[in-house]
């Protein structure tokens, strides 16, 4: 969630990069994210939550238990039942942030949520979206928004306009069916990641500098925006909660790592000789690039091209 703050943008300036000697690239405009894993204590209260609350469904497939809709994972959910709840001041996720295709589908998530009798932590309009914003049943912060067409976008001098203004739930919720139906909208991907992270100078680097993604918006000097290809974010960092914290302990409850899905092979290649020519470690496998952030973020860079839906 953007908070109560509202988003003054500041063009596209980049911090001090981690080696100045070295030219920034942007990702690909066909790069999105994939999955997001979350280690969890109790699986069953966790699925029936994704499963009848959101509206996912289960996705075939071997290993942890994976939700989607249309064959596409959005959750992945890994057991561990004596993992330890998170602790205030940590590094991690913020939120997971779930993109349907329609108002009328926010609509219908909303009704499913309401109906369900689970409450929801706030909602918003973003300019850019609309957003529901919940948890949980172990704190994960989760948004399912829909994005309003880029020609409706607001920009002043060359940047993009964010806030976080009031949203009439009740109206949005009478404009959807009498019956909202068990599934989400079959066309739902995961738009964007929110993170935690420790600081923002050192997490800019990371995701701008040798990930590539571009900044999109500056949120004061607490949050940062990134995209891919000009999309509002694909990538949010704030230090709202986590400003200096540490990582959780290995195995908590909580983000386990999540996907950033590029077009090819040739780009998962340029993405591993930037990362290795700033000095950073990451674990080459196929088409997977396991590589973990400056505050503890696990992610996986993988190959998958645009998504279908």
């Amino acid at each position: 969630m953007l908070d109560s703050i509202a988003l003054p943008p500041i063009g596209g300036k980049r911090r001090k990069r981690i080696h100045a000697e070295i030219t920034p690239m942007s990702l690909g405009a066909d790069t999105t994210i994939g999955a997001v894993a979350l280690t969890v204590a109790d699986p069953d209260r966790c699925r029936d939550f994704y499963e009848r609350v959101v509206g996912l469904h289960a996705v075939e497939g071997e290993g942890p238990l994976r939700l989607g809709a249309n064959g596409r994972a959005i959750i992945e959910l890994h057991s561990s039942p004596g993992a330890a709840a998170g602790e205030p001041g940590r590094t991690g996720l913020f939120h997971v942030a779930i993109l349907v295709s329609a108002r009328t589908e926010l609509a219908r998530a909303a009704k499913r949520i309401v109906g369900a009798s689970w409450s929801l932590t706030g909602v918003a309009d973003h300019l850019v979206s609309e957003a529901l914003y919940l948890e949980d049943p172990e704190g994960n912060g989760l948004e399912i928004y829909r994005d309003r067409p880029r020609s409706e976008w607001r920009y002043e001098a060359g940047a993009l306009q964010m806030a976080t203004l009031p949203l009439d739930l009740e109206a949005l919720i009478s404009s959807a069916p009498d019956d909202p139906g068990e599934a989400l909208d079959s066309r739902a991907t995961v738009g964007h990641v929110h993170l935690k992270v420790a600081e923002l100078d050192s997490a800019e680097a990371f995701y701008a500098d040798v990930l590539g993604f571009d900044v999109m918006v500056r949120g004061s000097k607490r949050a940062l925006f990134l995209s891919a290809g000009g999309y509002h974010h694909h990538i949010g960092l704030n230090t709202w909660l986590s400003a200096g914290g540490p990582p959780p302990p290995p195995g908590s409850q909580g983000l386990r790592s999540f996907e950033i899905v590029l077009a090819s092979t040739s780009e998962l290649d340029l993405l591993a000789g930037r990362i290795a020519d700033h000095g950073l470690e990451a674990r080459r496998q196929a088409d997977l690039l396991h590589l973990t952030d400056p505050s503890g973020n696990a992610l996986v860079a993988r190959v998958g091209g645009p998504l279908a839906g």
